[in-house]
């Protein structure tokens, strides 16, 4: 069925705005994949923050174009999905990167972080990467390793002495045997 000026306006702008919104996106190839997969894999983006769609190799290129990004002709040839990440870029790079193990239907073409392309080794990268609660917890730790350390050195010196008084003070406590 073929599509309207107006349909395909709209289209190219419900793109742009998912462009827009989203802090990464994958672009997959999903030749093959049926639609139990293709519902499960979505549902794991979505459970990931983001969502997955297939789409229109000629308008989803107006909308790149449109939106500012620099892409290759050749990734958007045959079958085109886009995984959207509108909440953590590693979570959504690790679901398609685990679903892509389990079938062989669905190919990473390449990503998008921010604005900047991503190869497919650089897709697999972003996946490797812990998620974003994570990274937040080693990070504040980092932070604070310093100032924690601080700490402890500055009341060391009075552990010490409080420590030697101890000692003196249950030393004078001890009855003398008889």
């Amino acid at each position: 069925m073929a599509l309207t000026k107006k349909e395909k306006k709209e289209f190219v702008a419900q793109y742009v705005e998912w462009l827009e919104d989203s802090k990464a996106f994958i672009v997959t190839e999903y030749t093959g994949l049926n639609m139990k997969a293709m519902d499960e894999l979505r549902k794991s983006v979505r459970e990931a923050g983001g969502e997955f769609h297939v789409v229109k190799n000629t308008l989803v290129k107006l909308a790149l174009r449109e939106a500012g990004y620099e892409f290759d002709e050749v990734a958007f040839r045959g079958s085109t999905a886009i995984g959207f990440a509108f909440e953590d870029a590693p979570a959504l790079a690790k679901t398609i990167k685990e679903f892509a193990k389990t079938s062989d239907f669905v190919n990473v073409k390449l990503g998008y972080l921010e604005k900047r392309a991503m190869t497919v080794d650089e897709v697999s990268a972003l996946a490797d990467m812990p998620p974003l609660p994570v990274m937040r917890a080693q990070l504040l730790s980092t932070i604070l390793a310093p100032a924690s350390q601080l700490v402890r050195t500055l009341a060391e010196p009075g552990r010490q002495i409080a420590a030697v008084v101890k000692a003196y003070a249950d030393k004078d406590a001890v009855p003398e045997a008889a």
